[in-house]
């Protein structure tokens, strides 16, 4: 496959992935806060009544998360291209993929860790007035702790696109 089109490959695939992050890690923090989404996401995304459950959770994740796939994917895709080889061009990006979703995972679980360590945060951070702070503090949390990590795993994917240069550069690979 023609570079051109693994990038654009490469952007489908972050889309992909980011959407089914969102689905997932919704999955979660609905079963750790489900009061977050009936008293915040469900309203703020429009999800129809019957569709206050799991499955409206899960299309509130989706809807909240494809599109940071539609941004990490030219970031990590753009640069990348400087990798010799359509191969190592692919692998280059699609861990840079992995990175960015496991380090959002990982501060998406510190997020929740942080809600139940730290209980007390609900009367000091300014949240929605919820029939179960402690619920709406643990999903919350989940969901901006994912947010970070993702910002930070999309910073050590650009370092490993970086390295992976590099490399080709240091091996006498310049083109």
């Amino acid at each position: 496959m023609a570079k051109p089109l693994s990038c654009l490959a490469i952007i489908v695939v972050a889309v992909l992935a980011a959407g089914l992050f969102g689905m997932v890690h919704n999955q979660i923090s609905y079963s750790v806060g489900s009061v977050y989404f009936y008293e915040f996401k469900f309203t703020q995304f429009r999800v129809a009544a019957p569709l206050h459950n799991r499955t409206g959770a899960a299309l509130v994740g989706w809807q909240a998360s494809w599109w940071m796939g539609a941004l990490m994917g030219p970031i990590l895709a753009l640069p990348a291209l400087l990798i010799k080889g359509a191969r190592p061009y692919l692998r280059a990006c699609l861990r840079g993929v992995f990175y960015v979703m496991a380090t959002a995972l990982i501060c998406a679980f510190l997020g929740l860790a942080l809600a139940v360590w730290m209980p007390d945060l609900t009367h000091s951070l300014p949240l929605l007035p919820s029939s179960d702070p402690q619920g709406f503090l643990r999903a919350a949390l989940m969901h901006e702790g994912a947010y970070l990590g993702a910002g930070l795993g999309l910073t050590l994917a650009l370092l490993s696109i970086w390295r992976a240069r590099r490399l080709q550069i240091r091996s006498g690979d310049f083109t």
